[in-house]
Protein backbone atom coordinates (compact mmCIF):
# COMPACT_ATOMS: atom_id res chain seq x y z
CA UNK A 1 0.00 0.00 0.00
CA UNK A 2 0.81 3.72 -0.97
CA UNK A 3 1.58 6.23 2.26
CA UNK A 4 -0.64 8.83 1.94
CA UNK A 5 1.33 12.35 1.90
CA UNK A 6 -0.12 15.16 4.39
CA UNK A 7 -0.03 19.08 4.66
CA UNK A 8 -2.17 19.29 7.28
CA UNK A 9 -1.15 19.97 10.79
CA UNK A 10 -0.60 17.02 13.39
CA UNK A 11 -3.58 17.55 15.29
CA UNK A 12 -6.24 15.48 16.77
CA UNK A 13 -9.72 15.63 18.35
CA UNK A 14 -10.33 14.22 21.50
CA UNK A 15 -10.24 9.99 21.47
CA UNK A 16 -14.13 9.28 22.47
CA UNK A 17 -14.68 7.84 25.80
CA UNK A 18 -16.37 4.76 24.40
CA UNK A 19 -14.83 1.52 25.05
CA UNK A 20 -12.63 -0.04 22.72
CA UNK A 21 -13.05 -3.39 24.82
CA UNK A 22 -15.26 -5.15 26.99
CA UNK A 23 -13.17 -7.43 28.73
CA UNK A 24 -10.73 -5.89 31.44
CA UNK A 25 -7.41 -6.77 32.22
CA UNK A 26 -6.71 -8.78 35.19
CA UNK A 27 -3.84 -10.26 36.77
CA UNK A 28 -4.37 -13.80 35.55
CA UNK A 29 -4.78 -12.76 31.85
CA UNK A 30 -1.21 -10.85 31.81
CA UNK A 31 0.70 -14.39 33.15
CA UNK A 32 -0.57 -16.32 29.45
CA UNK A 33 1.63 -15.59 26.78
CA UNK A 34 1.16 -14.36 23.63
CA UNK A 35 4.44 -14.81 22.47
CA UNK A 36 7.03 -17.20 23.38
CA UNK A 37 10.54 -17.32 21.70
CA UNK A 38 13.83 -18.82 22.32
CA UNK A 39 16.81 -19.05 21.02
CA UNK A 40 14.78 -17.22 18.13
CA UNK A 41 17.82 -16.17 15.18
CA UNK A 42 17.52 -14.52 11.84
CA UNK A 43 20.21 -14.39 9.47
CA UNK A 44 20.62 -12.38 6.05
CA UNK A 45 22.54 -14.51 3.23
CA UNK A 46 25.40 -16.69 4.05
CA UNK A 47 28.72 -17.19 4.59
CA UNK A 48 31.13 -13.93 4.39
CA UNK A 49 27.73 -11.90 3.68
CA UNK A 50 25.91 -13.01 6.22
CA UNK A 51 23.99 -10.24 8.63
CA UNK A 52 23.33 -11.78 11.86
CA UNK A 53 19.75 -9.46 12.16
CA UNK A 54 18.59 -11.46 15.63
CA UNK A 55 21.11 -13.20 17.43
CA UNK A 56 19.30 -15.94 19.86
CA UNK A 57 16.30 -14.44 21.60
CA UNK A 58 14.62 -15.63 24.45
CA UNK A 59 11.37 -13.76 25.10
CA UNK A 60 7.83 -14.07 26.74
CA UNK A 61 4.80 -11.37 25.90
CA UNK A 62 1.63 -12.08 27.92
CA UNK A 63 -1.59 -11.54 26.84
CA UNK A 64 -3.71 -8.52 28.46
CA UNK A 65 -0.83 -6.32 27.84
CA UNK A 66 1.32 -4.10 25.96
CA UNK A 67 4.68 -5.04 25.57
CA UNK A 68 7.27 -2.56 24.02
CA UNK A 69 10.04 -3.33 22.21
CA UNK A 70 12.67 -0.52 22.47
CA UNK A 71 17.00 0.03 21.61
CA UNK A 72 18.80 2.19 18.96
CA UNK A 73 17.97 1.83 14.63
CA UNK A 74 19.71 -1.24 13.50
CA UNK A 75 19.11 -3.53 16.37
CA UNK A 76 16.61 -5.73 15.30
CA UNK A 77 13.48 -4.53 16.63
CA UNK A 78 11.50 -4.08 13.21
CA UNK A 79 13.42 -8.36 12.06
CA UNK A 80 11.53 -8.96 15.38
CA UNK A 81 8.05 -8.16 15.16
CA UNK A 82 8.07 -9.41 11.28
CA UNK A 83 9.18 -12.60 12.33
CA UNK A 84 6.27 -12.46 15.46
CA UNK A 85 3.75 -11.66 13.06
CA UNK A 86 4.59 -14.28 10.43
CA UNK A 87 5.84 -11.75 7.75
CA UNK A 88 9.44 -13.21 7.87
CA UNK A 89 10.61 -16.73 8.43
CA UNK A 90 13.16 -17.42 11.29
CA UNK A 91 16.42 -18.92 10.76
CA UNK A 92 16.66 -21.04 14.09
CA UNK A 93 14.90 -21.41 17.05
CA UNK A 94 11.81 -21.68 18.12
CA UNK A 95 8.69 -18.95 18.08
CA UNK A 96 5.45 -19.57 19.23
CA UNK A 97 2.58 -16.94 18.77
CA UNK A 98 -0.87 -17.50 20.15
CA UNK A 99 -0.19 -21.19 20.51
CA UNK A 100 0.49 -21.60 16.99
CA UNK A 101 4.30 -22.72 16.23
CA UNK A 102 5.57 -20.80 13.63
CA UNK A 103 7.53 -22.57 11.79
CA UNK A 104 5.15 -25.24 11.39
CA UNK A 105 2.85 -23.21 8.65
CA UNK A 106 3.75 -23.26 4.94
CA UNK A 107 3.54 -19.71 3.52
CA UNK A 108 0.19 -19.86 1.89
CA UNK A 109 -0.59 -20.59 5.80
CA UNK A 110 0.75 -17.82 7.59
CA UNK A 111 -0.95 -15.57 4.95
CA UNK A 112 -4.18 -16.80 6.16
CA UNK A 113 -3.18 -16.67 9.89
CA UNK A 114 -1.94 -13.09 9.15
CA UNK A 115 -5.25 -12.19 7.63
CA UNK A 116 -7.14 -13.54 10.95
CA UNK A 117 -4.98 -12.80 13.92
CA UNK A 118 -3.10 -9.81 13.51
CA UNK A 119 -3.37 -5.97 12.75
CA UNK A 120 -0.47 -3.44 11.79
CA UNK A 121 0.13 -0.06 12.84
CA UNK A 122 2.75 1.41 10.86
CA UNK A 123 4.82 4.71 11.26
CA UNK A 124 3.99 5.80 7.71
CA UNK A 125 0.09 4.82 8.11
CA UNK A 126 0.17 3.10 4.91
CA UNK A 127 -3.34 4.43 4.27
CA UNK A 128 -4.90 4.42 0.26
CA UNK A 129 -4.68 7.50 -0.38
CA UNK A 130 -7.89 7.13 -2.94
CA UNK A 131 -9.87 5.20 -0.06
CA UNK A 132 -12.05 7.16 2.16
CA UNK A 133 -11.59 6.73 6.07
CA UNK A 134 -14.07 3.96 6.08
CA UNK A 135 -12.77 2.11 2.94
CA UNK A 136 -9.51 1.96 4.55
CA UNK A 137 -10.62 0.80 7.61
CA UNK A 138 -12.61 -1.84 6.11
CA UNK A 139 -9.79 -3.48 3.82
CA UNK A 140 -9.43 -6.14 6.81
CA UNK A 141 -12.57 -7.21 6.43
CA UNK A 142 -13.02 -7.36 2.93
CA UNK A 143 -10.03 -9.20 2.93
CA UNK A 144 -11.45 -11.85 4.85
CA UNK A 145 -14.24 -12.62 2.64
CA UNK A 146 -17.18 -10.01 4.45
CA UNK A 147 -19.84 -8.16 2.32
CA UNK A 148 -19.16 -5.07 1.65
CA UNK A 149 -21.98 -3.63 3.61
CA UNK A 150 -21.02 -5.17 6.23
CA UNK A 151 -17.70 -4.35 6.40
CA UNK A 152 -17.96 -0.55 5.85
CA UNK A 153 -20.40 -1.04 8.94
CA UNK A 154 -18.16 -2.53 10.63
CA UNK A 155 -15.12 -0.25 9.82
CA UNK A 156 -17.69 2.93 10.70
CA UNK A 157 -18.50 1.40 14.14
CA UNK A 158 -14.48 1.41 14.76
CA UNK A 159 -13.91 4.65 13.13
CA UNK A 160 -16.44 6.08 15.71
CA UNK A 161 -14.64 4.46 18.70
CA UNK A 162 -11.60 6.40 17.86
CA UNK A 163 -13.14 9.47 17.58
CA UNK A 164 -13.68 10.14 13.87
CA UNK A 165 -16.94 9.07 13.29
CA UNK A 166 -17.36 12.61 11.85
CA UNK A 167 -14.84 11.78 8.84
CA UNK A 168 -15.95 9.35 7.41
CA UNK A 169 -15.85 10.37 3.98
CA UNK A 170 -12.91 11.87 4.32
CA UNK A 171 -9.62 10.78 2.31
CA UNK A 172 -6.13 10.49 4.00
CA UNK A 173 -4.98 13.64 2.20
CA UNK A 174 -7.70 15.96 4.20
CA UNK A 175 -6.92 14.28 7.34
CA UNK A 176 -4.44 15.45 10.29
CA UNK A 177 -1.38 13.13 11.31
CA UNK A 178 -3.25 11.94 13.96
CA UNK A 179 -6.30 11.39 12.50
CA UNK A 180 -4.53 9.18 9.25
CA UNK A 181 -2.77 6.98 11.96
CA UNK A 182 -6.42 6.43 13.97
CA UNK A 183 -8.23 5.29 10.84
CA UNK A 184 -4.74 2.94 10.45
CA UNK A 185 -5.67 2.04 14.11
CA UNK A 186 -8.74 1.21 13.26
CA UNK A 187 -8.15 -0.23 10.50
CA UNK A 188 -5.71 -2.96 12.76
CA UNK A 189 -8.37 -3.46 15.35
CA UNK A 190 -12.08 -4.13 12.87
CA UNK A 191 -11.25 -7.60 12.44
CA UNK A 192 -10.72 -8.42 16.22
CA UNK A 193 -7.22 -9.69 15.94
CA UNK A 194 -5.61 -11.09 18.75
CA UNK A 195 -1.93 -9.78 18.10
CA UNK A 196 -1.62 -5.84 16.94
CA UNK A 197 2.03 -5.14 16.20
CA UNK A 198 2.82 -1.31 16.09
CA UNK A 199 5.87 0.09 14.47
CA UNK A 200 6.82 3.61 15.50
CA UNK A 201 3.08 4.59 15.98
CA UNK A 202 3.91 7.66 17.47
CA UNK A 203 6.95 8.81 15.67
CA UNK A 204 5.36 10.64 13.49
CA UNK A 205 3.00 12.75 15.74
CA UNK A 206 3.47 15.79 18.21
CA UNK A 207 3.78 14.96 21.55
CA UNK A 208 0.22 15.41 22.06
CA UNK A 209 -0.88 13.51 20.11
CA UNK A 210 1.13 10.80 20.33
CA UNK A 211 -0.07 10.77 24.15
CA UNK A 212 -3.94 10.67 22.91
CA UNK A 213 -2.49 7.67 20.40
CA UNK A 214 -1.38 6.03 23.33
CA UNK A 215 -4.63 6.17 25.54
CA UNK A 216 -6.27 4.52 22.85
CA UNK A 217 -3.94 1.96 22.02
CA UNK A 218 -3.87 1.12 25.87
CA UNK A 219 -7.04 0.77 26.46
CA UNK A 220 -7.06 -1.77 23.55
CA UNK A 221 -4.51 -3.88 25.45
CA UNK A 222 -6.55 -4.02 28.63
CA UNK A 223 -8.51 -6.75 26.89
CA UNK A 224 -7.64 -10.18 28.35
CA UNK A 225 -7.36 -11.95 25.01
CA UNK A 226 -5.10 -9.38 22.93
CA UNK A 227 -1.43 -8.71 22.97
CA UNK A 228 -0.43 -5.22 21.56
CA UNK A 229 3.95 -5.36 20.61
CA UNK A 230 4.86 -1.58 20.21
CA UNK A 231 8.46 -1.17 18.84
CA UNK A 232 9.33 2.67 19.65
CA UNK A 233 12.60 5.26 19.88
CA UNK A 234 10.18 7.38 22.11
CA UNK A 235 10.76 7.26 25.70
CA UNK A 236 7.76 9.52 26.38
CA UNK A 237 5.90 6.77 25.70
CA UNK A 238 7.13 4.28 28.34
CA UNK A 239 4.78 5.04 30.71
CA UNK A 240 1.96 3.10 29.38
CA UNK A 241 4.05 0.05 28.72
CA UNK A 242 3.56 -3.44 30.75
CA UNK A 243 6.54 -4.62 29.87
CA UNK A 244 9.85 -3.13 28.20
CA UNK A 245 12.10 -5.54 26.32
CA UNK A 246 15.91 -3.60 25.90
CA UNK A 247 17.49 -4.85 22.38
CA UNK A 248 20.73 -3.91 21.19
CA UNK A 249 22.68 -5.97 18.58
CA UNK A 250 20.25 -8.88 17.53
CA UNK A 251 19.68 -9.65 21.19
CA UNK A 252 17.16 -8.95 24.42
CA UNK A 253 19.93 -7.35 26.66
CA UNK A 254 17.71 -6.49 29.50
CA UNK A 255 13.52 -7.01 30.58
CA UNK A 256 12.13 -5.18 33.08
CA UNK A 257 8.36 -4.43 34.14
CA UNK A 258 6.60 -1.26 32.74
CA UNK A 259 4.71 1.32 35.12
CA UNK A 260 0.88 0.38 33.68
CA UNK A 261 2.06 -3.10 34.76
CA UNK A 262 1.66 -1.80 38.29
CA UNK A 263 -0.78 0.58 37.88
CA UNK A 264 -4.06 -0.10 40.05
CA UNK A 265 -6.10 -0.46 37.23
CA UNK A 266 -6.40 0.68 33.31
CA UNK A 267 -4.80 4.25 32.35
Amino acid sequence: MNSAATSAPVTSAPITSAPITSAPTTSATKTLSAISCRRLSKVYGASETAVHALRGIDLDIPLGGLSMLVGPSGCGKTTLISVLAGILDKTAGDCVVLGQDMGNLSAPQKTRWRRDQVGFVFQSFHLMPTLTAVENAAIPLLIQGVGRSKALAGAAAMLNRVGLGHRLSSLPGELSGGQQQRVAIARALVHSPRLVVCDEPTSALDHETGQQIMLLLREVANEGDRALVVVTHDSRIFEYADLIAQMDDGRVTEIRQGIAAAAPGPL
